[in-house]
């Protein structure tokens, strides 16, 4: 059975940093691509890294040098490392596996997490 699940969210201050860690359990992170989106309040569901299965990783251009994605095949744990944190950074953030060939779009990601709250504000 596949899970994914999230967690290291939490309430920082603009400018701050924060680490997701997504721990995916029934499969292994080589066997589907693994990607981070986000969700803030009124707004699309908005795709932010993704891992594919042929190792490359790819950013949108909002968050390209303030996110990195990283993993650990012995965890079976993917990373979201977010930097230099803005308000508008504020949502709920999502880590997804599946079909990655339409990323940033989700609709191929067929394994979803239930999220992790980030809400930056001083």
């Amino acid at each position: 059975q596949v899970q994914l699940v999230e967690s290291g969210g939490g309430l920082v201050q603009p400018g701050g940093s924060l680490r997701l860690s997504c721990v995916a359990s029934g499969f292994t992170l080589d066997y589907y691509a693994i990607a981070w989106f986000r969700q803030a309040p009124g707004k699309e569901r908005e795709g932010l890294s993704c891992f594919d299965t042929s190792g490359r990783t790819y950013y949108a251009d909002s968050v390209k040098g303030r996110f990195i994605f990283s993993s650990d095949n012995v965890k079976n744990t993917v990373y979201l490392h977010l930097f230099n944190l803005k308000p508008e950074d504020t949502a709920v953030y999502y880590c997804a596996a599946g079909d990655g060939s339409a990323w940033p779009d989700p609709v191929h990601f067929g394994y979803w997490g239930q999220g992790t709250q980030v809400f930056v504000s001083s």
